[in-house]
This record gives structure tokens, sequence and C-alpha cells, in this order.
């Protein structure tokens, strides 16, 4: 592979680095960088190449954290409150990178603009705070689709009661209603369950999130106040109500998150799950999971107003502005997020965020007839993909909206009492900051 500078030359006093494939060579002798990852069983892959950069770099990767993002969140906050931002390199997400307009270093200028090109440009686009480009994207692309179990599709004997008892044929659903009213079919409480969703946190807010735009709705006006206290607000929270209170979803969806997620589809227990790409090798690996070869997927269905559920967002690696070595920081963030990395990470199902990367997944699925189905379904979602709010207080907002929307859920306040409640909440912590 022909090699790339990384470096600009407007670092000269740097050393030059080259990107070459599998490995960045460089002179980091006696370096430590501590970092802070994210957790989880489907990155662990990625940081097993990490030897990799070490061996050829000189320098060490010290991992003083490794959580998911909700609670990298959090100590990434206290660490900013407390001042103590002596380590270098971060996992880090669009969803949240926008509130940290100063933690993150520009990278800019360690990398030259032809290694920038070579990611989507919508990527690198969402990567930045103004003119600050403060993450690099990794293969971790997120919008997400519909998995489901395909025997229960190919069942004549539920064909033809579904059909019976709804007027309609039996097949993967392209609308919302229509998963409402597969997942209570599908449901069989305490042992099978239609659907499931992520009850707590920014992830369900997310959701809400994008089902508010599916029915016709917004969360926030243009100014940043809240706007999802409306009759597509109602509508949306009502589907997630709908499909607790009726045992069409595990009875702990309120405290589970994407790991209880994937962990509960892979266990042959749930019917259909909204869920994102990096999952899909997982879900179709006979050692993680009992539904192998069963799973199909389909693209995200659409609510009431036609659009398409679409809250998007990518992972990334970025570099505190605190670092005492940018230079083998930017180095180590380069290479986790490089070529050969994102081919790595693309192999189990996350969508690529370079250019040259998505060509080679699409060809080395020819003849897979999952691994095309996946890309399809996923190429098609991510046409209807749009961003979490970009404003420095989503995180926050999402943090006293969800525990409203969990009060509707568990029967305690109405969907409308819910949303009045959040939406004084929101409206109150915007004007607090300042944003009108």
């Amino acid at each position: 592979m022909k090699n790339t500078k990384l470096w600009s030359a407007t670092t000269l006093a740097i050393p030059l680095l080259a990107v070459c494939g599998t490995a960045v060579a460089g002179d980091f002798d006696g370096i430590t960088l501590d970092a802070k990852l994210i957790g989880g069983q489907q990155y662990e892959a990625l940081y097993a190449r990490i030897a990799e950069w070490e061996a050829d770099s000189g320098a060490k990767v010290n991992v003083i954290s490794k959580k998911n993002h909700f609670e990298l969140d959090k100590e990434f906050k206290s660490d900013v409150a407390a001042g103590s931002l002596g380590w270098c390199v971060g996992s880090n997400h669009s969803s949240f990178a926008s509130q940290y307009p100063s933690l993150y270093t520009d990278l800019t200028p360690f990398l030259t603009a032809d290694f920038i090109a070579e990611y989507v440009d919508s990527n690198i686009a969402a990567s930045r705070i103004g003119d600050k480009l403060v993450m690099l994207p990794r293969a971790q692309f997120d919008v997400s689709a519909l998995y489901y179990q395909k025997n229960l599709y190919e069942d004549a004997d539920k064909q033809a009661q579904f059909k019976e008892e709804y007027g309609y044929d039996l097949t993967p659903p392209d609308t919302w209603q229509q998963v409402t009213d597969q997942a209570i079919f599908f449901s069989d409480p305490p042992n099978f369950y239609g659907t499931q969703f992520a009850g707590k946190d920014e992830a369900i807010v997310g959701r809400f999130y994008e089902m508010v735009v599916a029915e016709g709705g917004a969360l926030f006006n243009d100014d940043w106040s809240p706007a999802f206290n409306s009759e597509a607000g109602i509508r949306a929270l009502d589907w997630f109500v709908n499909m607790y209170q009726s045992g069409a979803t595990p009875k702990g969806t309120t405290s589970y998150l994407w790991d209880e997620l994937g962990q509960g589809f892979a266990s042959g227990t749930i019917a259909l799950s909204l869920d994102w790409p990096g999952w899909a090798g997982f879900f179709n690996d006979p050692e993680s999971s009992k539904v192998a070869g069963n799973v199909g997927v389909v693209v995200q269905p659409q609510g009431s107003a036609g659009i398409r559920t679409g809250w998007s967002g990518h992972h990334g690696f970025s570099v505190t502005e605190s670092c005492d070595n940018k230079a083998a920081a930017a180095s180590l963030v380069a290479f986790l997020t490089n070529e050969e990395s994102q081919k790595l990470e693309s192999s189990a199902g996350p969508l690529p965020t370079r250019k040259a990367v998505w060509d080679y997944v699409v060809k080395q699925a020819e003849g897979d007839e999952y691994k095309t189905q996946v890309l399809k379904a996923f190429q098609a979602a991510s046409s209807h993909a749009f961003p979490a709010p970009q404003t420095p207080y989503w995180i926050e907002a999402t943090n006293v909206i969800y525990p409203e929307l969990q009060a509707a859920i568990l029967g305690d306040k109405s969907s409308a009492q819910a949303l009045e409640i959040a939406s004084e909440a929101v409206d109150e912590m915007m004007r607090e900051n300042g944003e009108y």
C-alpha cells in the first residue's frame, strides 16, 4: 500500500510518521500514553492492535479506564471539574463531543489534508467543533436497522394466525405500527418477547427523539427550546409505554443499555430488535449467539409521518489539550482509525468511516448472503440518518428527560404529564445556561 504522510509541513519539529497499512512508524521511545477507552466485547479486537503500534513506535499505552460511553462521560466531567486531565487519548462520540469544546485538541496540525480526505466527509464534518477537528472517526458509524428472527416469519401456522388476527401478511415490518402488532403477537412472557429497547440515560432519549421525528415532530425548536411536548411526542412515548405495559418487552428493559440489548437478542428470546451495525457479526456467530444462522436485517421502520427513525452518530478517538505528548497521541489515534484498523472492525459488521473501506467491505461481502443483507440494510438505513441535536447541552437535556420517560413507561405518569414535566425542566436548564 502506498505510504501517506501523516504530518503536515507546519509540524517539522515533530518526527515525521507514515501510515503504512498496518503500522505507524515513529520514534516515541520512552513515552507512555494514558488512555480512557470505551469498553465492550466488540471493541477488543481493535485494542489488540495497540501492541503493534507500541512495537513500531517505541511508546506504551496505559489504559486507565475502560467503560461504556455513559460512564466515561461521567468520568470525563469529573476530570474536568477536578482538573485531573493528565491522560492523553480518549474514546469519543459525535453525540457527546459538543459538551467538551476545550477538552480536546485540534488534530488538524498533525494531519495532512490528504489523510483527512480519506474519511467519509460527513463523518469528518461531525467530528469538528467549529473549526477544530476534535476526533478521528473509527469504523463505528451508528445508525440502527431492525434485526429479526427469520424462522418466526417462515412458520406457516404463525403466518395464518397473524393474518387472521391482524388482516395483513406476516412479513418483516416496514412501519412502527407493524412492529407494534408483531411484537405483541410474538410475545410469550416471561420466556419470549416481541421486542426490547434501551431504557435509561441518553439511550432511551435518543430512541424517543427518533420516534418523535418519525411521528412528524421535533425534540427541539431552532432556538433549542424543547419541542417534544406535542402530539407527536405523546404518540412517540406511547409506543414505549404500550410495548412495556403489554408485556411485549422484558420487565428489566428500563435498566437496559446497549450491551444488555445485544446479549438479549443473541439469547434467542427476542423477536425484533432495533440495533446498531456493530452487533451484526456477534448475532450471527454460533460461538456467541443462539440465533446464529437465523438472523434477518431490514431497514428501520417508518412512523406515522412516513419518516424512518434514524438517530445516528459515530465513535472516534480524541487527544486531550493537556496531553504532554500530542504527537505520539495523534499517531496512536491515526493508527486506530487507519485503513487496516477499519477493515478489522468492519469485518464484524460495523459501518466504516473511510471511503476505501466501504468499497472493501462491499467486495468482501460478495457470496455471503448474510453480510450482503446486512450491508444493504444499513446502507439504506444510513440514507435516513440524522445526528443527535448539536447542542452542548444534549447530554444534560437527556439526563432530565429520561426519568420522566421511565415514569410514563412504568405507569407512574401519563405520557402527557411526563412530557410536560420534562419539557419544563429542559426549558429551565436551557435558560439557566443562556441558550435563549
